[in-house]
């Protein structure tokens, strides 16, 4: 007998590229597209209407609620998701894989390997894509970054919020300063954004 096809949701903001993942999993006979979702909403909500085995989570959907979000609210009712995006700092890994995604695939991949870490992922098997198992080898291996004092104090600062004027007026130092400090702080922690350096800080127990 013929095995089950592996039943997808797909959740992207964006229409064409759903469309293209639509027609490009068409192609394979033991994959069938259930359903559709534009927002983090809309695949929580569809994922827990249609059950599917796979959900391929994009992390960046406009408005409401983030990939990220999205997927730690269907992952605790078992299904299982795979993220497919176009971004792979270390925070965004890391707080894909915390949220209990199965996989991580970029969008770069060929449609092979596409079909392969989705018939994984129906299985429960994680899938990572080469760039993003080698940062995550690379993290595993390198020791803890050192911050200065000055940096804690401003990481601090920044995981309430501050913007850096505020943050300025709070140390006693230019907005200058804080930049400077902001810009080692995020070449020491491989990430890009204020939200990612804090995500970054907590997961690694940096924030004073």
């Amino acid at each position: 007998m013929t095995p089950p096809a592996v039943r997808i949701l797909l959740c992207d903001d964006h229409a064409v590229v759903r469309a293209g993942l639509l027609a490009l999993l068409g192609s394979e006979p033991d994959i069938e597209v259930v359903g559709e979702a534009g927002s983090g909403e809309e695949a929580v909500v569809l994922a827990a209407r249609l059950t599917p085995d796979v959900v391929l989570m994009d992390l960046q959907l406009g408005e409401g609620i983030d990939g990220v979000e999205a997927t730690r609210r269907i992952a605790v009712t078992g299904v299982h998701v795979l993220v497919l995006t176009t971004y792979d700092t270390d925070a965004d890994i890391t707080r894909a894989i915390e949220a209990g995604a199965t996989g991580y695939l970029l969008k770069a991949e060929s449609p092979e390997e596409l079909f392969a870490a989705i018939r994984s992922a129906a299985q429960g098997r994680t899938t990572l894509s080469p760039p993003v198992a080698s940062r995550v080898m690379a993290r595993m291996r390198s020791p803890l970054p050192t911050l200065t004092d000055r940096e804690r104090d401003i990481l601090g600062q920044l995981s309430q919020g501050l913007g850096n004027r505020d943050i300025a007026r709070a140390l006693f130092i230019s907005e200058a300063t804080v930049k400077t400090h902001l810009g080692r702080i995020y070449d020491k922690l491989g990430v890009d954004t204020r939200a990612g350096a804090v995500s970054v800080a907590k997961e690694q127990r940096l924030l004073p």
